[in-house]
């Protein structure tokens, strides 16, 4: 797509969404660029990529946002650490029996269970 002056683009997709909540019917467009040529993803399968797209964004990046106040964070430089910390704490407190609010609780209540947890042994 020359006209695009994109490297890469073979495809731009407009996908327009309604939703209703509480008897509110609202409406959103969405533009999405792809490399996959019309030859390679019909319709039908950019429309499932954007949704399995979304599916990772709610249920990773939502679980990380409300369990661990992620959109709250200010921090710029090492975001990309910070969020795979969180990552591998909220694999952690998911291996656990309890919910990840409770985990994180006990956690908070008894920082050597914490620590022991993360490294193995009590200090």
């Amino acid at each position: 797509m020359p006209h695009l002056n994109w490297p890469g683009a073979a495809q731009v997709v407009r996908i327009e969404r309604s939703r209703e909540i509480a008897g509110k019917t609202t409406t959103e467009i969405v533009y999405c660029v792809t490399s996959l040529t019309a030859a390679e993803a019909d319709p039908r399968r950019l429309l499932d990529l954007a949704r399995a797209h979304w599916g990772i964004e709610n249920k990773l990046h939502w679980r990380r946002d409300v369990s661990m106040n992620e959109d709250r964070c200010r921090v710029r430089a090492g975001a990309r650490a910070l969020a795979a910390l969180r990552n591998l704490v909220l694999s952690m407190l998911r291996s656990t029996d309890a919910s990840i609010p409770a985990a994180r609780e006990a956690y908070a209540c008894d920082r050597s269970a914490a620590l022991h947890a993360v490294t193995g042994c009590i200090l």
